[in-house]
């Protein structure tokens, strides 16, 4: 199984910010959609950064001006991505040799999805409970 086999059963809307927005901003938005992470776009929506809810943490423990800070200078800006077409394994090896739970997912150079680890645990999960009946059903008419 691949990316876009998560991507089709959750879908692709990614809730992006521009680099110039203050963090202030940004911790509104991960609040109200609920979410751990923002994918920072620049011009024709390109990845510039990720900014995640431990990127946050640096931040405000850095100062008291941290909330006015533009995204640029509290962002992630080495952005590891995937492709639709990556295996799940591959990205479950990425997640935890990289240590971070959200994933972008980039096609022809434009943002196509984003992937988090509960997305993956949850496809995982279900793909083997899918495996584990399969296995039943087969014993039972054997």
């Amino acid at each position: 199984m691949n990316v876009n086999s998560i991507l089709s059963s959750k879908g692709a809307l990614v809730v992006t910010i521009e680099p110039t927005a203050t963090l202030s901003a940004a911790i509104g938005y991960l609040a109200e959609k609920r979410i751990g992470a923002l994918v920072v776009t620049g011009a024709e929506g390109r990845v510039v950064g990720i900014l995640s809810e431990r990127d946050v943490v640096r931040a405000v423990a850095a100062g008291d001006r941290a909330m006015q800070m533009p995204l640029s200078e509290v962002m992630t800006r080495k952005v590891v991505t995937c492709r639709a077409n990556d295996s799940i394994t591959t990205i479950m090896e990425q997640m935890t040799a990289g240590k971070f739970r959200h994933l972008p997912v980039v096609e022809d150079g434009k943002l196509a999805g984003i992937v988090s680890i509960g997305d993956v645990v949850k496809y995982r999960l279900s793909e083997l409970e899918h495996e584990q009946n399969a296995l039943r059903d087969y014993i039972q008419t054997a």
